[in-house]
């Protein structure tokens, strides 16, 4: 890892742990909840404590004023919900775009065990040794899921997230397994710095114990769009993830200190 990897991973997270809210999903599912004044949105996760925020090149001028001096990563690949194939990501822009757009990192996603598999682990590498020359780091949204595969399976994850290591990215994302224990597996699977998906969105509640198992099984933090944008208050459910990412707060204490209910 290049120095300015170091450095720029610094910008991203906060003393090696990271919440980070993707806010990509306009090109997936279009202006969302949470997404038409996505000016707002970007300001309120990261007064909450979001260590950055990642969307496609496009939004770039959108996320500037209003990220608070946090960290910004562009995502490098896409589909759509109304498309043929959603698991089928394409690529939407370069290491260099990302760059000139003013990006602290760049992301791409692979849904491993897909038709597409093969050719997304080819991009995915092509985009590790571009953003070494630049000294940029990659985090690699590695998603167990195809056909047969069971996208919450420790061992299917954490083929998912050596992936990932193994052609050269610097943080990868992937699914939870469901409780901390069987989700050591998924860490120890790898020596990259492991960040959880939030999926669908559910309860707070439910939010913030996937977030408390996830980093009591060794995970790095979270990289989570829905369950944090869609949310009623941006704000205040990115304050309790935080609470237990880098305070390391017990769920009820971050309900607490996000002002959320203590609902069961």
């Amino acid at each position: 890892m290049t120095t300015g990897t170091e450095a720029r991973l610094e910008r991203i997270g906060t003393d090696g742990s990271y919440v980070i809210v993707p806010m990509d999903h306009g090109i997936t599912m279009g202006a969302d909840q949470g997404l038409k004044d996505i000016e707002s949105t970007i300001d309120g996760v990261t007064r909450g404590g979001a260590d950055a925020v990642l969307t496609q090149k496009g939004i770039a001028p959108r996320v500037h004023d209003n990220k608070n001096g946090k960290g910004y990563i562009v995502h490098l690949n896409g589909s759509t919900t109304i498309g043929p194939d959603e698991q089928d990501k394409r690529l939407t822009g370069t290491v260099e775009e990302a760059i000139r757009v003013g990006a602290d990192a760049v992301s791409f996603h692979i849904n491993v065990g897909s038709n597409y598999e093969p050719e997304q682990t080819s991009q995915l590498a092509e985009i590790t040794a571009e953003a070494d020359r630049f000294g940029i780091p990659v985090l690699a949204m590695a998603y167990a899921r195809g056909p047969g595969v069971d996208s919450a399976d420790p061992e299917s994850l954490g083929h998912a997230v050596r992936l990932a290591e193994e052609v050269g990215a610097d943080l990868v994302k992937t699914g939870y397994s469901g409780d901390a224990e069987s989700f050591q597996h998924v860490i120890e699977s790898t020596r990259l710095p492991v960040v959880i998906a939030g999926g669908s969105r559910g309860t707070d509640r439910e939010t913030l114990e996937m977030v408390r198992g996830a980093t009591d099984a060794g995970g790095a933090g979270i990289s989570m769009g829905r369950s944090i944008f869609q949310h009623e208050d941006p704000e205040a459910i990115a304050t309790g993830v935080a609470g237990i990412v880098h305070d390391d707060l017990s769920v009820d204490e971050a309900l607490t200190e996000a002002g959320l209910a203590l609902e069961v």
